[in-house]
């Protein structure tokens, strides 16, 4: 598992309890005890998921959450609520607020973690270290293994992320830009045809295979990973 976590919660021994829990799960924590540091620390990290207690002692986790939607920078990030609120009425009102799931304190943390890890498969699945497979391709990214009908193959570190992200969000199309903040993250100097000569080696392994046309170029727009041999 992989992933890194914003823990904003103003209870130490709270905090204390989750960040051991999600770091021996293997994620990367950081925790704020306030609002005002903890969108800080989230304009400037943009975790993967917010943990956000309701009760902060400067904002309410509930305003934090309709500012965080409000902000075009940090409005995709998934949020999810853990609070010693239990009314009804309340989860109603996160969940139409924004969040994503709500966990009520005292919490399991197993459960903590295991909602964490659906929140990220849901929203980042290519995080997930689950091995995944389609068309006669499978991946186990936590050995970083490659197999092509059952046969080991030789990706390159780009590559294997590439194939990873693409066989992860299987039949959509994506431009060569949103490629390049996927795979390559935020790294504006590097050029969108680099994603075209990376597609290229991609495909040339899985030729030795018959299996290139699963990387497929949809013209004006990007590339796709399908099954289909109708596209």
């Amino acid at each position: 598992m992989s992933g890194r976590i914003l823990v904003v919660e103003d209870e130490p021994a709270v905090a204390e309890l989750i960040v051991v829990n999600l770091s021996h799960a293997g994620f990367a924590v950081s925790v704020a005890d306030g609002a005002e540091s903890a969108w800080q620390l989230l304009v400037a990290r943009k975790p993967d998921v917010v943990l956000l207690d309701w009760m902060l002692p400067d904002l309410s986790g509930f305003q934090f959450i309709r500012h965080m939607r409000a902000d075009s920078r940090v409005r995709d990030v998934p949020v999810i609520m853990v609070t010693a609120r239990h009314d009804e009425v309340d989860k109603v009102s996160a969940l139409e607020a924004g969040a994503d799931d709500y966990v009520t304190k005292p919490f399991s943390p197993r459960e903590l973690v295991a909602r964490t890890k659906a929140v990220l498969r849901r929203r980042h699945p290519q995080m997930i270290d689950d091995a995944i497979e389609l068309g006669g391709l499978r991946l186990v990214p936590m050995m970083r293994k490659a197999l092509a009908r059952g046969q080991a193959i030789n990706l390159g570190p780009t590559e294997f992320r590439l194939l990873h992200f693409l066989m992860t969000h299987s039949e959509r199309v994506h431009s060569r830009s949103q490629l390049l903040n996927q795979v390559w993250g935020d790294r504006s100097y590097i050029e969108e045809r680099t994603v075209d000569v990376h597609i290229r080696r991609l495909r040339s392994v899985l030729e030795d295979h018959s299996l290139d046309r699963l990387v497929q170029t949809v013209r004006g727009m990007g590339y796709r990973f399908s099954t289909r041999l109708d596209n």
